[in-house]
């Protein structure tokens, strides 16, 4: 790449390089507006022609792929947006989504759609609308339902490069694009591997080798756990609190709570590899084992803990045991009552919970298998960040021709 900086024109407080200029995404080609369908009848919704919502878009850069559709009498053939058409949602809490269609389709009226002209490059401009799409939402205003109707969108500009360097620009950067989704999709594979894994080491289904001849035990809580109080009065400044989400989606820290705030006098001290329970959401699987970076937070008396028994219950094990759909039905037996706050979990019904078991050697080894796992998706996904910002940055210097392509 090389860098121009001289010779450059104001553009919407940005420079305009030598031999770019700044156009309305009409001068990229047509806008069109999607529509619903001819009639609401269920005989005009089948496979004959792909119907897309801003519910499609953002996942790959080419769409080809969506489970609605519609038939021959429910398509307005006037709405037919051809392949490689780029598709941009400009109503609701979507406004930004994208993609290019990967072939003929529809749409509703949420999205606009621009049939690129053969002077430009529709990668190119997917990419322009990408980097420009808060900018582009910020012509909704704050309105209850956000729009941008089809001339405001129409006369949206953006820098525009002559089509040789659109072209290059394009290609470089659905590089970033094919190396992100290369590695989501072993994420995804991962993910999905780990889940068959949980569903089968977890309940016994499927046995580590060695442990093939061990029998697993149906055993209580409390002879795996035991409470733990580590009661201390209100602090008098600041303090770091603790949270736990439901779902089974693990703590989260509150790092600035402030005394003043909370009219409990006695907070309770939680430490690493706790199990924690919050018992007016319990029945909403709000439960999870006390992560490193928690020690040391205040729990208020809504969040009873206990510590593993050594040698009988695995914290590391536990961590995915406690995700399991029974332990959700489990604890909404034990939380009777309403909805919300109405369904406390009973402390003492809790731990008589029983569960089938493995011994603590096997548990421990599952453990370590899960762990690999995870760590494979937390590498993947680290990747993958960076990819993202790899290509955030390129996207930074090469849209706006701060960096200039050599263009053969």
């Amino acid at each position: 790449m090389k860098e121009i900086t001289k010779n450059t024109k104001s553009f919407n407080k940005i420079e305009t390089p030598i031999g770019w200029e700044a156009k309305q995404i009409s001068d990229f080609g047509k806008v069109h507006t999607g529509n619903t369908p001819l009639t609401s009848d269920t005989e005009n919704y089948g496979r004959d022609f792909l119907f897309v919502s801003p519910s499609d878009l953002g996942k790959t850069k080419y769409v080809t792929k969506t489970e609605k559709g519609l038939s021959t009498k429910g398509f307005n053939i006037s709405r037919k947006f051809p392949k490689g058409s780029v598709l941009f949602t400009c109503i609701g809490s979507t406004i930004g989504k994208l993609g290019i269609a990967g072939k003929d389709l529809t749409s509703n009226q949420q999205i606009n759609a621009v049939v690129v002209n053969d002077e430009n490059s529709n990668e190119f401009l997917y990419y322009q609308l990408e980097q420009n799409a808060f900018k582009i939402r910020l012509l909704a205003g704050e309105q209850a339902v956000p729009i941008i109707n089809k001339s405001q969108f129409e006369t949206v500009k953006l820098l525009k490069a002559p089509l040789p360097e659109q072209k290059a620009i394009a290609s470089l950067l659905s590089k970033w694009d094919e190396a992100i989704a290369k590695t989501q999709s072993l994420i995804t594979q991962k993910e999905q591997r780990k889940k068959w894994l949980m569903q089968n080491l977890l309940t016994g289904k499927k046995r580590l080798k060695g442990f093939e001849e061990t029998k697993w035990t149906t055993q209580p809580l409390d002879n795996l756990v035991t409470p733990i109080v580590r009661e201390i009065d209100k602090p008098t400044e600041q303090y770091v609190g603790i949270g736990l989400r439901s779902h089974g989606k693990g703590t989260f820290l509150k790092p600035a709570e402030k005394p003043e705030n909370n009219s409990m006098d006695k907070f309770y001290i939680v430490k690493h590899n706790d199990l924690i329970v919050n018992i007016t959401f319990a029945w909403e699987q709000a439960i999870a084992i006390v992560k490193k970076d928690d020690d040391g937070a205040l729990a208020s008396h809504r969040f009873p803990t206990y510590t593993f028994i050594v040698g009988k219950a695995h914290p590391d094990f536990f961590r995915f045991f406690i995700l399991q759909p029974r332990m959700k039905y489990m604890l909404q037996l034990i939380s009777p009552g309403g909805a919300g706050r109405n369904r406390v979990m009973n402390k003492s019904d809790f731990l008589k919970l029983e569960f089938k078991l493995p011994k603590y050697e096997e548990q421990t080894a599952i453990a370590k298998v899960l762990q690999a796992v995870d760590k494979e998706i937390q590498l993947l996904k680290a990747k993958a960040d960076k990819l993202k910002e790899q290509k955030k940055g390129l996207m930074q210097v090469l849209l706006t021709g701060k960096k200039r392509l050599k263009i053969d």
